[in-house]
């Protein structure tokens, strides 16, 4: 007799007299429960029924491992769970097997995570060798460079590539950083020094805040509202400690100087008040959703509710962001009518046969909502949201069949 089904509940289980129901194991016979419902043939099944329950757990862990969809240390913590309360458990099966099933699959993961954790360590060290020989080519401009333009720019791009590299401790990056930060600063003071002895004071303020007002000018058009909204006021703190030009070129300068700040502003508050708009739009969709869903009759119709409790998730994942004060708020509600709705089908399931297990109901509606998303995407015509939907889609049906081929 296999795991996925019980021909004889008798192999496996007991219940005595006075109701008292064991399950048999190697070790010995040992209580999970009480029956006093029915006969002890449906007791038995009861109980049956709740160790299928565990066993559908261990195909979904082993088939999320097996297709490499799974964290393997998450995924662990899972079966180590399950197996931990194997021998506590108030089930009636084959629980020595299970547990043999169990044990096989905690050594998959131990090794999975193991090779998960060395490719972390490989690109860990990848990466601090990228970040050093950023480092090392910095450290050469500050010391030998005197294209300051050229070099400027590079100690720019190093800094852009370096945004880009992950996975380096806490530790050595600050290392690595100070180091950087360091050969940026020693470069700009050289250039500063070189331009000091130039020209005379007026004409080094000049070159100073030509220098300000062309940063200020690349900075005009760009979309990082928060970093450049600070650069500019320290552009601004540098433009008055700054030396005066002569009266006709520190005028001209400063219209210039001025207009770019004033466009970045200007497009900033644009954005910003389109983007509280949409996200006003947002909130207001998802508000008349939560009252739908608080709406619900759960308990006169557990399984419609929950039917349109997915439609309703499916429109709410699809609204986008909302004020940042509102999301935590009107998520836990939502969650709230979930947990409600999860309990009304929990005690349904309890009423129901194996054959109707909420857990591949709930697999089902998942599957009907990701072919709406798919449908949704598709009357789009946005391929990338096609192909995520068609992936999302295939994914929740292989699931399902592991599912229904367990049941």
């Amino acid at each position: 007799m296999s795991e996925r089904g019980i021909s004889d509940p008798a192999n496996f289980g007991r219940i005595d007299s006075d109701g008292t129901v064991y399950v048999k194991t190697a070790a010995g016979e040992r209580s999970v429960g009480s029956w006093q419902a029915g006969t002890p043939e449906e007791g038995l099944a009861h109980f049956v029924r709740r160790y299928l329950d565990l066993v559908v757990e261990v195909d979904l862990l082993e088939a999320r491992l097996g297709s490499g969809a799974a964290d393997a240390s998450q995924t662990l913590s899972s079966i180590r769970r399950l197996r931990g309360g194997l021998d506590e458990a108030h089930v009636v099966g084959d629980l020595d097997g299970l547990a043999a099933r169990l044990d096989k699959l905690a050594t998959t993961a131990e090794e999975r995570a193991g090779a998960a954790r060395a490719e972390r360590e490989a690109a860990k060290v990848e990466a601090v060798a990228r970040k050093n020989a950023l480092v090392e080519e910095a450290e050469k401009i500050a010391a030998e460079a005197t294209g300051w333009k050229t070099a400027g720019d590079r100690l720019k791009e190093i800094l852009d590539e370096w945004k880009t590299i992950r996975g380096v401790d806490k530790k050595t990056d600050s290392e690595l950083w100070k180091r950087y930060a360091a050969a940026r600063d020693g470069f700009a003071r050289r250039r500063g020094a070189h331009f000091a002895t130039l020209d005379q004071s007026r004409k080094q303020a000049q070159g100073r805040k030509e220098e300000l007002v062309v940063e200020a000018e690349s900075l005009a058009e760009s979309s990082e509202w928060n970093v450049t909204a600070d650069r500019l006021k320290q552009l601004m703190g540098e433009w008055k400690a700054a030396p005066r030009a002569s009266k006709e070129t520190e005028q001209r300068l400063w219209e210039r100087f001025r207009a770019a700040q004033d466009a970045f502003f200007r497009r900033r508050s644009e954005v910003f008040s389109a983007r509280d708009a949409e996200l006003k739009v947002n909130l207001e969709r998802k508000q008349a959703l939560l009252a739908e869903a608080e709406a619900l009759d759960i308990d006169a119709d557990p399984k419609a509710a929950q039917a349109r409790f997915r439609e309703i998730q499916g429109q709410w994942h699809d609204v986008g962001r909302l004020p940042r004060d509102a999301g935590s708020g009107i998520d836990r509600r939502l969650r709230a009518v979930e947990d409600k709705v999860k309990t009304a089908m929990d005690a349904a399931w309890r009423r129901t046969a194996p054959a109707d297990n909420p857990l591949l109901t709930q697999m089902r509606d998942q599957v009907a909502e990701a072919e709406q998303r798919l449908a949704r995407a598709q009357a789009a015509g946005d391929a990338k949201r096609i192909k995520e939907a068609e992936k999302a889609l295939e994914s929740k049906r292989q699931f399902l069949r592991l599912a229904e081929g367990s049941s």
